[in-house]
């Protein structure tokens, strides 16, 4: 079934921006819209806000349509905006369709948490947001459930545009972008560490959450293996792998504290992360501290090679 959503439109960096709390614990908006200022000044064209590394889990219904209400004044009218959804069908229902009034370009199904699952059980989910919702969607796979056959069988919906899929079998993932023939886009959910294999395989964006440190470096190293430049891509990748790997400590449970850390390095104080997420103890922001200044040296460099010649990564 044809698509009346543009699928090129997926085909880059994906970013999920960081969630900024003001001193009492509530979204500083202002602070928020001046991050997805400078994102979009640095060339990133989709989000999704409010999604994992947005503290998706911590978030009220309220606080993810605000969110992306937020990203769509500050990144502009051009910029593709997916609203997470998830959680009770009902609750799904009523994020997806209010994002969608306040700015959303569509919506991302976030993994399940529920126990019992089945493929039986999520195609019946899958299909009552849908029906309701009646926007481009992107799947997230970060588990046996969604199956790579019930992606198939959802890949013929003409609302469902992508999978961000985030289980790193690249020989499941190739079989399954084969088997699909071109219906919709199968996007790498697993970043950096692993994008490089996931474009080699078949994929045409990946989603970032360093990008919120080093949106050029990440554009760039796209742009790179788009091209098929793989030495090039693979050398930028290697500036962000010490970010990547620092997050994936102990079940990547360094995932959103690290990053909002490293913010403050930047001028920008994002407030903790919400409870569960992990705390960081002041050894441990020593060492982000240092890990991070060639990092951001070398972001700024590039950066400053783009501005001198009048050129984005856009």
């Amino acid at each position: 079934m044809s698509k009346n959503y543009d699928l090129e439109l997926l085909r880059t960096v994906h970013l999920v921006p960081l969630t900024a709390y003001d001193a009492s614990g509530r979204i500083d908006r202002e602070r928020q819209a001046e991050h997805i200022s400078r994102m979009a000044a640095g060339g990133i064209r989709v989000y999704m806000p409010a999604a994992g590394t947005s503290e998706f889990h911590s978030l009220s219904a309220d606080e993810v349509v605000e969110l992306i209400q937020i990203t769509r004044e500050a990144a502009g009218p051009d910029a593709q905006i997916f609203a997470p959804v998830g959680l009770q069908v009902g609750n799904a229902i009523d994020v997806g369709r209010r994002s969608m009034e306040v700015g959303a370009s569509g919506i991302m199904f976030m993994p399940f948490c529920h126990p019992y699952l089945s493929d039986a059980g999520a195609h019946d989910y899958y299909r009552a947001v849908i029906d309701a919702v009646k926007a481009p969607t992107l799947i997230y796979k970060k588990a046996d459930i969604p199956s790579n056959e019930l992606l198939l069988n959802l890949a013929d919906d003409q609302y469902v545009v992508g999978t961000k899929y985030a289980q790193n079998n690249m020989h499941s993932f190739r079989t399954a972008v084969l088997a699909d023939g071109g219906r919709m886009e199968w996007l790498c959910g697993s970043a950096e560490r692993f994008a490089p294999f996931y474009m080699l395989t078949g994929s045409n964006g990946y989603t970032t959450g360093a990008g919120n440190l080093c949106p050029h470096i990440t554009l760039a190293m796209h742009a790179a293996l788009a091209a098929g430049e793989f030495a090039e891509g693979l050398r930028l990748q290697h500036l962000l792998l010490p970010i990547e790997d620092y997050r994936a400590r102990c079940g990547d449970s360094y995932n959103i504290s690290m990053l909002k850390h490293a913010m403050k390095l930047l001028g920008q104080d994002f407030g903790p992360a919400r409870p569960p997420q992990r705390q960081l103890t002041s050894g441990e922001c020593a060492e982000i501290d240092a890990m991070m200044q060639p990092i951001l040296a070398a972001e700024a460099e590039l950066a400053g090679e783009l501005a001198s010649v009048g050129l984005s990564n856009g």
